[in-house]
């Protein structure tokens, strides 16, 4: 997993695993496999699946040629809410991409570590499901 900066400003996590070494072979199925993350996980919250592909096809937006698929898991962490202000950061969400070949998985750094360190984990297991036989 690496980190960047977007944009100089956005503190963004992302990896990039080639569909040859994961059994995930789509989008949907790298969403179920952090639906399942989400779901073991007391505190966090599913919200909703944002087909971002659909929404910028839908009016002709502009979309890198590469990508043939594009979904944001969208949740929220539950354990506390010190500042309304807080609000401008939250939900979480992760995104997925379907490059052809590879997956790449992203998301924002969260304020609170235990997100960001969890977040982490469960995109590297995405990379750790074997590959079907």
């Amino acid at each position: 997993m690496k980190q960047m900066l977007l944009q100089q400003k956005y503190p963004v996590f992302h990896l990039e695993i080639p569909k040859e070494e994961t059994s995930c072979q789509s989008v949907d199925d790298v969403i179920a496999a952090l639906q399942a993350r989400i779901d073991a996980e007391p505190n966090v919250a599913e919200i909703a699946i944002f087909d971002h592909f659909a929404h910028t096809s839908a009016f002709g937006g502009d979309i890198h040629p590469e990508i043939v698929a594009a979904k944001n898991l969208v949740f929220c962490f539950g354990y506390k809410l010190p500042d309304p202000v807080m609000l401008a950061v939250r939900p979480r969400s992760i995104g997925v991409s379907d490059m052809g070949n590879r997956f790449v998985i992203s998301f924002l750094e969260a304020p609170m570590e235990i997100a960001t360190t969890r977040m982490e984990a469960w995109c590297k297991e995405i990379a750790d499901l074997a590959p079907a036989a």
